[in-house]
């Protein structure tokens, strides 16, 4: 068998009667690296710690791995201007978030007869978040649902990175500020309102 030292180094082609007496000589494990390769491919590590390094490795990369979650966010034709600003507000956060959005606009009895206004309700969505995201799959009636898919314009990676630097700047102005909290801090700015005279 080919033999590969601790450091990496070429041992050359030894027995295995030998290569073992070399693991017992070094205090190490003797792993088949290659076992296809012609002669196989042993090298002299400590398992032990290869297990644990490769371990943390998949855990880091696994750490900084995003998976693309689609929220979903239900409207229906006739919704009201506040009701609209709200779930318009929820879409805009999960944008900001780097979450695609399915936005579901249900119709019921002869508003099925009236697609356009769910249409329209949907461009309207549309323009309003055009600066966070694009419209992924345009509107398409589905029975008596129309559905659109909205996409973020930045990774979920990049929001996440956002995220976790702006919290660092949140934790780094309370250590900053001890014992001040927010709210006390933006009544500091906001002045105080001259009563009204009678």
């Amino acid at each position: 068998m080919r033999l590969v030292g601790p450091s990496g180094e070429q041992v050359g082609i030894v027995p295995l009667a030998k290569a073992l007496e070399l693991a017992q000589e070094y205090d190490l494990d003797l792993v088949e690296v290659a076992a296809n390769a012609r002669p196989p491919v042993c090298k002299l590590m400590d398992y032990g710690k290869f297990k644990y390094e490769s371990a943390m490795k998949a855990r880091e990369a696994r750490k900084n791995q995003a998976h693309t979650v689609i929220k979903e966010m239900k409207l229906r034709p006739k919704i009201d201007p506040h009701d609209y600003d709200t779930k318009k507000g929820h879409v805009v956060r999960f944008l900001k978030q780097g979450d695609k959005v399915k936005i579901t606009i249900m119709f019921r009895g002869r508003e099925q007869s009236r697609p356009e206004l769910g249409y329209r309700l949907l461009q309207r969505l549309a323009e309003d978040v055009a600066d966070l995201g694009f419209v992924e799959s345009n509107p398409k009636q589905d029975g008596r649902n129309m559905i659109m898919v909205l996409g973020p314009h930045k990774k979920k990676t990049e929001a996440m990175a956002e995220a976790r630097q702006a919290q660092e700047a949140r934790k780094a102005e309370a250590k900053a500020n001890p014992g001040k909290s927010q709210n006390a801090a933006d009544a500091e700015v906001q002045p105080a309102e001259e009563p009204a005279e009678a």
